[in-house]
């Protein structure tokens, strides 16, 4: 090299972040942008250029975040293939499958978890499954939950999935997680599933919560019932009503009692049971 000539410098948008470098860290770059926009063939050639996939925003956010919050499943595979980060955090602690469970892309979530994908975040943090629940996408939760994904994990903000779905008004993603066995009365500040189905008023949402053992006596760190959440002579206070003066047959105990005892999973171990097909039908809520 001759003396005293420059050395060589990679341009921004090929340099990882560097602390000071406030552009590169505020601004989305080009793999961000190709990424998000689902330009398969440019991140493609940025790659090849020799670009860095991992590079962050002031927010943490990388390119397989912005890819998988697109559902661009070619950006995905393209960013995986070159070593992106699986389980980068941005700055509210969430994870490329996280928002790919957002965008309730079903084909995101599968590519992410064969790249080892954690379906389980830290506690307290909303996790992929609360994710799905809020987009409301009953297949994305069904995979999640056959994958692993814990039932009762608890975000600070959302309280359990159940609760998420409830609050959203999501009956099919519920269903999926009462199905799977998820705690019907678990509770965030004493509110229950069956508290936020009162205040969102969706009776076909509370008579299914009670079906699987939602509990109408319940309080909440105001000391008050799913019911006083409801309106006068409306149908879901008609619903509580009736609810509350009507015992729960022996049958139905039975079910809760039985279906508690067999906890998460209840349903595949429910169909290995030694029963009439018909009780099976009625364990398993078919």
């Amino acid at each position: 090299m001759e003396t005293g000539a420059a050395p060589f410098t990679a341009p921004a948008a090929l340099r990882g972040p560097v602390i000071g470098d406030i552009g590169n860290w505020v601004d989305r770059t080009p793999v961000h942008d190709a990424s998000r926009q689902g330009q398969a063939l440019q991140l493609k050639q940025l790659i090849e250029s020799g670009v860095c996939v991992n590079l962050v925003t002031v927010d943490s956010i990388t390119p397989l975040h912005e890819a998988c919050l697109q559902g661009h499943i070619q950006c995905v595979k393209l960013l995986l293939d070159a070593g992106a980060q699986v389980d980068a955090r941005n700055i509210d602690g969430s994870t490329p499958l996280c928002d790919a469970s957002a965008a309730g892309s079903l084909e995101c979530i599968k590519v992410l978890l064969d790249y080892g994908a954690k379906v389980n975040p830290p506690l307290f943090t909303a996790s992929p499954l609360h994710e799905a629940c809020m987009s409301g996408n009953p297949e994305c939760v069904k995979l999640l939950i056959d994958v692993g994904a814990n039932l009762e994990a608890h975000d600070c903000h959302f309280g359990t999935p159940l609760h998420v779905a409830c609050a959203r008004e999501h009956l099919e993603c519920a269903k999926v997680l009462l199905s799977a066995g998820a705690k019907v009365n678990a509770a965030k500040l004493h509110e229950t599933a069956l508290h936020h189905a009162a205040k969102v008023k969706n009776k076909d949402l509370i008579e299914m919560l009670v079906e699987f053992g939602g509990n109408v006596y319940a309080r909440d760190n105001r000391g008050k019932k799913p019911s006083d959440y409801s309106w006068p002579n409306s149908p879901t206070a008609k619903c509580f009503e009736y609810y509350e003066k009507t015992p729960n047959t022996l049958s139905q105990l039975c079910r809760l009692q039985l279906r508690k005892e067999l906890g998460q999973g209840a349903v595949e171990k429910v169909y290995k049971l030694n029963i009439p097909q018909r009780l099976i039908e009625y364990l398993a809520y078919n």
